[in-house]
């Protein structure tokens, strides 16, 4: 067998595979006499059947696959031996003239070949960092919220302000019937808020949902829409009252900060301040890493210049799917998926030239980090490595979840080696600022 290759430019080459007799005949012999000792034709023995006969009606057909064979085990030996960095598989090129009564054979295969660039992680403007801090107005808002969690509730037939009301808003014509429980405190402007207190349980109060709540996200919450949705709308809803309460926030004592952290653990109003703001900008924290992610990751698309084989990928789309696509079809979906085979490409090259390959044990640690750290939420802070290892070992051998672990690790060593390396300027924001800034 001889393989040749033709570049037609840098991106592009075409395989020749010539194929002899002597490369497939041994192969195909061997397989006829199995075929022989087995095949059950009408007037002869089984095992005694004319090797001509058996030529005859099966020779054709066990020459195409050995042959076949030849061309996918040696292809890929190919490609692996010259090095050759591949976008999609080979593509048979047509050869409608193909004569398999023939010995010798020649194929050929197009190539899309991978392209070559550098990353530049140093642009000239700098990528912000968000810093994501909790603010005296979240602190406060929270530690009410926690109080009236803890507080008591106290059954009310009259709504008065501070109270909390229960029931549905309803729009039949627009089929919306949102069932919810709100502050009355949450409403905006007077007439609003008029036309619910004094309201008993039982009574059906009639507002527009233009400019009902304070708050943007309070619309999504107690009426299903979007702020912009009700503004545009402005649907007259009926809310027939279900239930009044009242709550008695929680004292700020030694024993909520007992219930909510363990005894002793929080013993004064400035620590449990400290706690929550700790506790907060932790879990900001993964949302403005996973935005400096994407971040970095549309910077490097946009400054990596570098030419696809988008004729041959194409191709390779309509061919390798479940169902055979137009061409147009084929070209539409290369299209939708170019970027993100963009960044694959940037992220394998920055993965390759920095060694950040991940290993099988990396991920089992990973694991049994996590396992440890959702144990401890149920309380198990000292689980044994023999435990950890044992539930590490039922996890990992889901492919699924290894695959999915996998990602989650390499997702973090890339964030850690952009953060190291890639040119960033931290900005430091709260909650609503980053929101505004990153989603408006």
């Amino acid at each position: 067998m001889n393989i040749t290759r033709e570049n037609i430019d840098e991106l592009n080459a075409v395989l020749k595979v010539a194929i002899a007799k002597d490369d497939y005949s041994e192969k195909v012999q061997k397989v006829l006499k199995d075929y022989r000792k087995s095949a059950n034709i009408p007037g002869f023995r089984k095992g005694h059947v004319p090797m001509g006969l058996v030529q005859k009606q099966y020779g054709k057909a066990v020459k195409v696959d050995e042959v076949n064979k030849l061309l996918q085990d040696n292809l890929q030996k190919y490609l692996t031996e010259e090095k050759l960095d591949v976008l999609g598989n080979p593509l048979p090129k047509g050869q409608e003239d193909l004569n398999w009564d023939e010995d010798n054979y020649t194929f050929e295969f197009e190539l899309g070949l991978s392209p070559k660039f550098e990353v530049d992680l140093q642009p000239k403007e700098a990528i912000t960092s968000y810093k994501i801090v909790v603010d005296d107005k979240m602190l406060d808002n929270q530690i009410k919220t926690i109080q009236k969690q803890y507080g008591k509730i106290t059954s009310k037939q009259e709504v008065e302000a501070g109270d909390e009301v229960s029931g549905s808003f309803v729009n039949e014509e627009a089929e919306l019937n949102k069932k919810t429980t709100f502050e009355v405190s949450k409403l905006k402007g007077k007439a609003n808020t008029s036309a619910f207190l004094g309201a008993k349980v039982g009574d059906t109060i009639t507002v527009t949902t233009k400019g009902l709540f304070a708050e943007a996200g309070d619309y999504r919450a107690h009426l299903g829409l979007t702020e912009d949705e009700a503004k545009e709308q402005n649907l007259e809803v009926s809310f027939t009252i279900a239930e009044v309460n009242h709550r008695v926030p929680a004292d700020l004592d030694q024993e909520l900060f007992d219930k909510l952290y363990g005894e002793g653990v929080v013993t004064s109003v400035t620590e449990l301040r400290e706690k929550i703001k700790e506790e907060g900008e932790a879990q900001f924290k993964q949302q403005s890493d996973q935005q400096l992610l994407n971040d970095v990751t549309e910077k490097l698309i946009e400054n990596t210049n570098f030419d696809l084989p988008a004729e041959f990928l194409k191709k390779w789309i309509q061919q390798s799917g479940e169902k055979e696509l137009t061409f147009e079809e084929a070209a539409e979906e290369y299209e939708r998926s170019e970027k993100g085979l963009r960044y694959q490409l940037i992220e394998g090259k920055i993965i390759a030239d920095n060694n950040l390959q991940i290993t099988f044990e990396e991920i089992k640690e990973y694991a049994k980090e996590m396992i440890k750290a959702q144990m401890a939420q149920y309380g198990q802070m000292n689980p044994s490595d023999e435990e950890l290892e044992g539930i590490a070992a039922r996890i990992l051998s889901n492919q699924d979840e290894v695959r999915r672990l996998s990602e989650q690790l390499m997702n973090k060593k890339l964030l850690d080696f952009f953060k190291e390396h890639v040119k960033l300027k931290e900005k430091e924001v709260t909650f609503d600022e980053f929101v505004k800034e990153v989603y408006n």
